[in-house]
């Protein structure tokens, strides 16, 4: 019976965070492909490099209302969501490997199943779990993220159709190593960037409840109800604080996924292939030639992104884990 119970609650715990993730990414999509097409220019953005010259040219993209502008004039509304497949096929996994594996790893950590029990872990455990669940689950699904980013950013023409074909062309090319370009990055973005998310999401709940309890010191539902709203908040601050410390991680590692990507001249200089040898010199590259301001290219439609896919899926998992809860035990 034990068993049987262990095993509900980890298909509860995957399928809340497919599903909520999967939400989450469809609405956030445009922000998403405006933040990606911001990472993969080489040219500048901030007034004081474009006054001074730049090896790379102007750039194509200047402003997030001036990207949304432009990707609509030239590409439509589809454009918003390019890469919506892959970003579909990676998020999902992603997300019940790390909701799964995150919630085996608070049992492992409180000595109990119970989800008031979680609440109460230290932050340090909340931390540490939140970026192990994040490890495995990009293992997991990271060929998804890297067709994704070249399926946003090759703009119009197209230089792939679909995500078969940009696979089929990856995997000649550039063989199995090909499809985990920029993984190094990335696990080394998904540590803090997960801890601080999930330890966070975490501690503003705990902050809420606290609250709760002192402003609500007379009613018995003070210390234990958090509102929808505040669940919202809460994964708005923890999304925005993760994404804003690990952008410029974020930046090199779709430096790695596009290299060599032959996209339109219209989207200005291309990255040759190998452009990097490993993620240190891609950092001195960036810093050499784009300064401080090109590793956080992008920040702006990225931290609104972070903030609002945070807040949606932690919201849409909180009440799909718990409707599941309620009918499968």
């Amino acid at each position: 019976m034990e068993e049987t119970g262990q095993l509900k609650r980890a298909l509860i715990y995957a399928t809340a965070g497919a599903v909520s993730s999967g939400i989450s990414r469809i609405v956030t999509s445009p922000l998403d492909v405006i933040k990606i097409r911001f990472q993969v220019q080489l040219e500048p953005t901030n007034q004081c490099a474009l006054l001074r010259g730049d090896v790379h040219g102007t750039s194509k993209y200047t402003g997030m209302l001036q990207a949304t502008k432009k990707i609509l004039r030239e590409e439509g509304l589809k454009g918003f969501w390019r890469g919506n497949v892959p970003a579909l096929l990676m998020v999902m996994p992603y997300s019940a490997i790390q909701f799964t594996v995150l919630h085996r790893l608070k049992i492992f950590a409180a000595g109990s199943s119970k989800t008031e029990d979680h609440i109460n872990l230290s932050p340090y455990l909340s931390y540490v779990s939140g970026a192990l669940a994040g490890c495995a689950a990009t293992v997991g699904s990271y060929p998804f993220d890297l067709l994704r980013t070249i399926l946003a950013s090759q703009g119009e023409p197209k230089v792939y159709r679909n995500m078969r074909s940009a696979f089929v062309d990856i995997f000649r090319t550039r063989g199995v190593p090909g499809l985990y370009a920029g993984l190094t990055p990335t696990l080394v973005e998904i540590v803090p960037y997960a801890g601080l998310q999930f330890g966070t999401y975490d501690t503003f709940k705990r902050w809420m409840k606290a609250w709760n309890r002192h402003r609500c010191s007379n009613s018995s539902q003070g210390d234990e109800f958090i509102s929808s709203f505040q669940l919202f908040i809460c994964g708005l601050g923890s999304g925005t604080c993760a994404k804003a410390v690990c952008h410029p991680l974020d930046v090199v590692k779709k430096r790695f996924q596009i290299e060599g990507l032959q996209r339109h001249p219209r989207y200005r200089a291309r990255l040759e292939p190998r452009a990097y040898k490993n993620m240190y010199d891609g950092f001195g590259r960036i810093l050499l030639e784009e300064g401080w301001t090109g590793l956080y290219k992008g920040i702006v439609p990225s931290i609104v992104k972070a903030a609002s896919a945070g807040a949606v899926t932690f919201v849409a998992y909180e009440y799909i884990s718990d409707w599941l809860e309620s009918i499968l035990t």
